[in-house]
């Protein structure tokens, strides 16, 4: 029996569904029936229940952005850091492996290639690099798993929620069995407010910059296909294949759906700061070179967009809190 902690969040409803997808035994605890924050109600549900598996969707990622973390610090601390640390401790002491929803979001940048030199890059932005992000590709490369995070707490300056993420990282190194999943801007077919393609059919104005991204299906899928196949512990990035930039995103949104409105997008990142956002943001390209040799694949980020897109279900936009052109990654 695999045991799912968060499941009423937005990636533990995608969880819920592919474990019932797969008839796989399972069961969700909410904190009401079992507050498994503390340690000790963890570890005695981990005895009680004994499951085989434990997945860990819960977490703080802020509302409606990462800019609330910066004003619920001890909440974001907690959530991130201290119950990851917590849960692998319980899952050491029970025997039970585990698996952890991390961020790609403790990077910024990416790794550009020149002259057979790698350097990193932390400014995607900047005019020179326009021609490598939507031409000259081969030249891009993203952040490996081994790479150290270089915007975290470690190596400011950066939000307080990927600082906390990359702490979270930290306090669970070395304990017990586990796996790291890094999921990155995660965006599906299914309109709603912690949707990627949601967020920027709805902002006022888009921020642009070169991003991975993960569809959330495909990042629930992968997940469970890393158990299923015990592929080893460890860190796992977990994105489609290759990376967009957002106007080449909202170029498709426009050829797919075709919106009744023009996209205005913020002038540079100096005005972007000065306006919209509270806090730093983190753009980055990751690379899944890891995931590939474990046999299991992932859409590239160009098919998963394009079907999400083709099989689009708008909500209603009532249901949406009005915001800027900034993500709040899980």
């Amino acid at each position: 029996m695999i045991l799912l902690l968060g499941a009423s969040g937005y990636i533990g409803e995608a969880f819920t569904a592919e474990l019932r997808k797969r008839n796989w035994d399972h069961r969700s605890i909410p904190r009401s029936e079992a507050d498994y924050t503390r340690f000790t109600s963890l570890l005695e549900l981990l005895r009680s229940l004994r499951p085989s598996f434990l997945i860990n969707a819960a977490g703080f990622t802020g509302k409606p952005n990462v800019d609330a973390c910066e004003s619920q610090k001890a909440e974001t601390l907690f959530g991130n850091a201290l119950l990851p640390q917590s849960i692998a401790q319980a899952c050491e002491v029970a025997g039970v492996p585990w698996g952890h929803i991390s961020s790609g979001c403790i990077y910024n940048g990416g790794k550009i290639l020149h002259d057979g030199q790698e350097r990193i890059e932390t400014d995607l932005t900047r005019p020179e690099l326009q021609g490598l992000l939507t031409g000259r590709r081969e030249q891009v490369r993203g952040f490996a798993e081994t790479d150290t995070p270089n915007f975290s707490f470690r190596h400011p300056p950066c939000s307080f929620y990927s600082g906390s993420k990359a702490l979270g990282e930290e306090a669970m190194t070395g304990i017990g069995r586990s796996y790291v999943w890094r999921l990155r801007i995660p965006f599906d077919a299914h309109d709603g407010a912690r949707n990627y393609l949601s967020k920027i059919q709805r902002y006022a104005k888009v921020y642009d910059n070169a991003n991975s991204l993960s569809h959330r299906g495909d990042f629930v899928k992968a997940c469970l296909d890393l158990w299923e196949r015990r592929a080893p512990f460890g860190t796992y990035n977990l994105t489609n294949p290759g990376f967009v930039t957002t106007r080449q995103v909202i170029q498709r949104v426009q050829d797919i759906l075709k919106p009744r409105r023009e996209f205005e997008f913020w002038t540079d990142d100096e005005e972007f700061y000065r306006l919209a956002a509270k806090t730093p943001r983190s753009n980055c390209i990751l690379e899944t070179g890891k995931l590939r040799e474990t046999g299991v694949v992932m859409r590239t980020v160009d098919e998963a967009l394009e079907d999400s897109l083709r099989h689009w279900r708008p909500e209603a936009p009532q249901n949406f809190s009005p915001a800027h052109g900034s993500l709040s990654p899980a």
